[in-house]
């Protein structure tokens, strides 16, 4: 079975979906971190992101991989585990920049699909339910309010001893969500069958008991 869980950046998708597959004895799959593993290769290689051809000529030396784990797939650029390197803001945005390019989506692609003929899985991400896995069993697009989302990428920004200003990472978020939603591959958006989960009002707990239910009904049914 195949859980999607996509929605906007802030909206809380990696917590809730890591601890929702927890909860169901899935796997879990990261693939923003596919996203920023490209991103960081980018930044060690200097290269320009907004340009499709450098993008398309350089990306066939990239090596990345998902590799399957005990409870989620780790992320290998190279070979290493790059993890502590990707959680910034400037990888961030240049993870958006490069996610509108042909070149990485299609690279991306197979890897997500291939993690989810692996077994029972857990994907969150931006075009989970709508192309990685439009025939997922079960679809969720969380999302909260801009100030919300921008408020929980501070205090998660703070807390890994970032000091970055508030208004700041406000004016990123907002850059991101016009790129995600107006670029013309894979723009972000819900898929049609997908449920729309509000987390702005609503507690850490209170989300993943609601996707969990929710999953469990559907694998009751099939």
């Amino acid at each position: 079975m195949v859980v999607t869980v996509d929605g906007p950046g802030g909206a809380g998708k990696s917590t809730v979906s890591r601890a929702l597959a927890d909860r169901l004895g899935f796997a879990f799959l990261d693939t923003g971190a596919l996203y920023r593993a490209v991103a960081l290769a980018a930044s060690w290689d200097q290269v320009e992101a907004v340009d499709p051809e450098a993008v398309a000529a350089w990306l066939p030396g990239v090596d990345i991989k998902a590799q399957p784990g005990p409870h989620s797939f780790q992320v290998l650029l190279q070979g290493r585990d790059v993890e502590p390197f990707i959680r910034n803001e400037h990888i961030s945005q240049l993870a958006s920049q490069l996610s509108s390019q042909p070149a990485v989506r299609t690279k991306l692609l197979e890897l997500q699909r291939s993690a989810g003929r692996a077994g029972d899985l857990v994907a969150e991400g931006r075009d989970m339910g709508t192309v990685v896995f439009p025939d997922a069993e079960a679809k969720f697009f969380l999302t909260a309010s801009q100030g919300e989302r921008a408020r929980r990428r501070w205090l998660e920004l703070s807390q890994a001893g970032q000091q970055v200003e508030f208004d700041e990472v406000l004016a990123d978020l907002e850059k991101r969500d016009q790129r995600d939603e107006e670029r013309a591959i894979s723009p972000l958006r819900p898929a049609a069958d997908a449920e729309i989960v509000d987390t702005s009002h609503l507690s850490f707990g209170q989300v993943v008991e609601h996707l969990y239910q929710q999953v469990t009904r559907v694998r009751q049914g099939l």
